[in-house]
């Protein structure tokens, strides 16, 4: 019998996903819905409480400690709510408290998703054994999140570490976010692709102009393809050597969608950090790809509630293992 577990939530513009987890990050028991990203908040937190009603169904949740959420942002840790620039219904929604109400009172921890998937990185993934890291999702947008000293610090607020919106070019493009030449703006992956396009690259008869396609073309050979995740690897490259200059990180590890590029990516960036990460206390910088998948939010959204606040507490009392 489990008796030291964690209900973790991965909440984002396109699903729902829920999972029971025990203290060695195992998941014994998934489940998910689709976003009604366009719908209102209330039906929103409806297909959420219709995830969370079949995890409490299962004869697992009696051994359930904590409940542990990682969502789209931006968040706010301290105020227990949400605003996802991807579910426009929910604005400063109260989701700890309406989650909470749902599961009878556990204690209930929200971070971002660039910290939840941080925190499964450095539990089970590529940052594993480091004690200063930061963890990035290049997808449709860019986000992070920082360990340092052997411990996931997420912030006042949960958004610690969003290397996204870090200026890299300050007479850039203007970001969605107000501010110009993000790391965001430059290296996700639509704007990969915008930029390829923008300089006459083109998909195949039945393609998509996409990352993906623009990273195909690039391993062909394609001159415009390359210079496009080029200026992308340099972007994060400098994202990544502020950072590291800033709080003395040891490894950047990197997932999401962009980093299913493969060498495209990572070659370019590797060489464009040693144009960047120059100070001898940040030249030894390893830059690893990210090992955990499409678990790495519900992983990482029960690693958060077993190290931070009142979540943690409950769950290390009762004996869970957990990460550090």
């Amino acid at each position: 019998m489990h008796t030291s577990l964690v209900a973790a939530l991965d909440i984002g513009g396109t699903k729902i996903a829920g999972a029971l987890v025990d203290g060695g990050g195992a998941l014994l028991l998934r489940t998910q819905r689709p976003t009604p990203a366009r719908e209102s908040g209330d039906a929103v937190m409806r297909a959420v409480e219709g995830v969370l009603a079949e995890l409490t169904a299962s004869p697992l949740w009696a051994g359930v400690r904590a409940v542990g959420i990682g969502s789209a942002g931006p968040v706010d840790r301290s105020a227990g709510t949400v605003s996802p620039v991807n579910v426009p219904g929910w604005r400063d929604f109260p989701l700890v408290e309406r989650v909470s109400r749902a599961v009878g009172g556990l204690p209930v921890e929200l971070v971002g998703d660039g910290v939840a998937m941080t925190a499964a990185e450095h539990w089970l993934g590529a940052a594993r054994g480091y004690d200063n890291a930061l963890c990035m999702v290049v997808s449709t947008g860019v986000g992070g999140g920082l360990v340092l000293n052997g411990r996931l610090h997420a912030g006042p607020t949960g958004n610690a570490g969003h290397i996204g919106h870090i200026s890299v070019d300050l007479d850039g493009d203007a970001c969605p976010c107000g501010a110009r030449g993000c790391v965001e703006r430059i290296a996700s992956g639509p704007n990969i692709a915008r930029r390829a396009v923008e300089n006459g690259w083109r998909p195949g008869a039945d393609g998509e102009a996409t990352a993906a396609a623009v990273a195909e073309a690039a391993r062909a050979g394609d001159p415009v393809a390359t210079a496009s995740f080029e200026r992308a690897a340099q972007a994060l490259a400098a994202g990544i050597a502020a950072t590291a200059t800033l709080v003395e990180i040891d490894i950047a590890v990197i997932g999401g969608g962009v980093a299913g590029a493969g060498n495209v990516l990572f070659t370019p960036l590797r060489r464009a950090l040693r144009d960047y990460a120059t100070l001898s206390f940040v030249q030894r910088l390893t830059v690893a790809p990210a090992r955990m998948g499409t678990d790495a939010g519900l992983v990482g959204a029960a690693a958060a509630a077993l190290t931070l606040g009142r979540a943690a507490d409950r769950v290390t009392h009762s004996g869970a293992a957990g990460p550090v």
